[in-house]
């Protein structure tokens, strides 16, 4: 039996600049200390994820590049649990120093937020 590919489908990304845009305007919010995220719900069934490493949070790329490879791992792990909404992650310029296991625990901590926050949502819209 093969395994499944181990990387992120290309349904599973946002890769319009609308997408990104939409996001910025009208969508939830959720923060840590290395990250921030927005939010939005989707009517696709999965979720997706956009990233947002600006050069604020480090002039080398090879430390950004870091950061979005953890937080694609992070989220591809995470993303079969996750409802349906449309994510972009900004990392905060705090996220340079820290070391990968650290960044990978704080993600976890959003993705938790993010379900705790859309159960809140959902079993209110059933009350009402």
């Amino acid at each position: 039996m093969a395994l499944p590919p181990a990387g992120l489908p290309r349904e599973s990304r946002l890769r319009r600049p609308a997408d990104f845009a939409a996001l910025r305007t009208s969508s939830g919010r959720l923060g840590g200390r290395c990250f921030h995220l927005r939010y939005a719900p989707n009517a696709l069934g999965h979720a997706r994820l956009g990233l947002a490493i600006s050069k604020r949070v480090s002039k080398r790329a090879v430390e950004r590049n870091r950061i979005k490879r953890l937080v694609r791992e992070s989220f591809r792990r995470a993303r079969l649990q996750l409802p349906a909404v449309d994510v972009m992650v900004m990392a905060r310029e705090q996220a340079a120093g820290v070391d990968g296991p650290q960044l990978l625990t704080q993600l976890d901590e959003l993705w938790k937020k993010l379900l705790a926050v859309h159960a809140a949502h959902a079993s209110a819209a059933v009350r009402h």
